[in-house]
C-alpha cells in the first residue's frame, strides 16, 4: 500500500525490488547445481556428462598413447618395471576421474558451499530486513513543498530506475556463475581424460583450478553482499550542516546508488578477484 507521497513510493518500490533480488541471491548462493530450479537442468547435465564419457574414454587412450611416446625415448624404457607401474597408475586414475569426475566436482562444490554458509552464519546479516528507507529521510521528504517536490520526484525516479537495473545486473551475474558450473560439469569427462598423458595433464589441472575458482566465486560474492548489508544497516549522515530537505534527500539517493554500484562492481569482478587471490 502506498504512502500517499510519490517520492517515498518511488524509493520504497525500488528498495523493495532490490531487497527481493538480494533475497533471491542469498538463496542462490546456498543452492547446489543439483537443486537449482528444482534440479531439472542438473538431470540434463548428467545425461550430457554420461554421453561424453564414451568420448572421454576414447580420448583417454589417445592421450595415454601420446604420453607413452613422449615419456619413453626407446623400447628399453618400456621394460623398466617402475616406468610401467607409473603409467599404469596414471591411466587407472585418469579412467576413474572420467568415470566418477562428476562426484569429484560435487565434492569440491560442497566445500565451497560450506564456506559460503559459514560466512553467512558468522555475519548474522542473512536474517535482516534488507535496505529500508530511513525515517529521517521520510520526514525530510514530507517537509518538501509542492514545487520543490517536482524536481525531487524526477531525481528519485531516475535513482529508482538505476537501483532496479543494478539489482537485475547483479542477479544475472550470480545466475551466470551457476551456468558456468553446469558447463564445467557437462564437459568433465573430456577434461579429465587429459590426465592420462603427461604432456596433456596441464589441461586437466587448469580445468580443476578454473572449477575451484568458480566455486570460490560464491564466497567472494557472499563477502561482498555481507559488507554491503553491514553498510546498509549503518544510518547515513543526513543532516547537521543546515542542509535543505531537497539536498538531504539528494545526498541520500546519491550515497545509496554509489554503495549499490560498488556492490554490483564487486559481484561482477568476483571471478577476477578470485583468480588474483588464489593465483589461478
Amino acid at each position: 500500500m502506498g504512502s500517499g507521497n510519490w517520492i517515498i513510493d518511488n524509493l520504497n518500490s525500488a528498495l523493495n525490488t532490490w531487497n527481493s533480488k538480494m533475497t533471491e541471491i542469498w538463496n542462490l548462493l546456498i543452492q547446489g547445481p543439483e537443486t537449482f530450479k528444482g534440479g531439472g537442468a542438473w538431470i540434463v547435465i548428467q545425461s550430457v556428462n554420461g554421453a561424453l564419457k564414451g568420448i572421454g574414454l576414447g580420448l583417454l587412450v589417445l592421450f595415454f598413447a601420446m604420453g607413452v611416446i613422449k615419456t619413453c625415448s626407446g623400447f628399453s624404457d618400456m621394460k623398466r618395471p617402475e616406468q610401467i607401474f607409473k603409467m599404469f597408475i596414471r591411466f587407472a586414475l585418469a579412467e576413474a576421474a572420467v568415470e566418477y569426475g562428476l562426484d569429484l566436482l560435487l565434492g569440491m562444490f560442497s566445500i565451497g558451499l560450506g564456506m559460503v554458509q559459514t560466512v553467512m552464519k558468522s555475519s548474522g546479516l542473512i536474517q535482516t530486513n534488507g535496505t529500508a528507507l530511513p525515517q529521517e529521510i521520510i520526514d525530510h521528504i514530507n517537509q518538501v513543498d509542492f514545487w520543490n517536490s517536482i524536481p525531487l520526484w524526477i531525481i528519485t525516479l531516475i535513482g529508482s530506475i538505476v537501483i532496479i537495473v543494478l539489482s537485475f545486473v547483479m542477479l544475472l551475474s550470480v545466475y551466470g556463475r551457476m551456468f558456468r558450473l553446469y558447463i564445467y560439469a557437462a564437459i568433465s569427462p573430456i577434461a579429465f581424460s587429459t590426465f592420462a598423458g603427461q604432456p596433456s595433464e596441464s589441461v586437466g589441472r587448469n580445468y580443476l583450478r578454473s572449477f575451484a575458482g568458480v566455486c570460490m566465486e560464491g564466497v567472494m560474492i557472499t563477502l561482498a553482499c555481507v559488507v554491503f548489508s553491514s553498510l546498509a544497516m549503518t544510518p547515513p549522515v543526513l543532516s547537521g550542516m543546515g542542509l535543505s530537505p531537497v539536498t538531504v534527500v539528494w545526498n541520500y539517493v546519491v550515497e545509496l546508488i554509489l554503495n549499490l554500484l560498488i556492490l554490483v562492481g564487486a559481484v561482477k569482478a568476483s571471478d577476477r578477484i578470485t583468480k588474483e587471490v588464489l593465483g589461478l
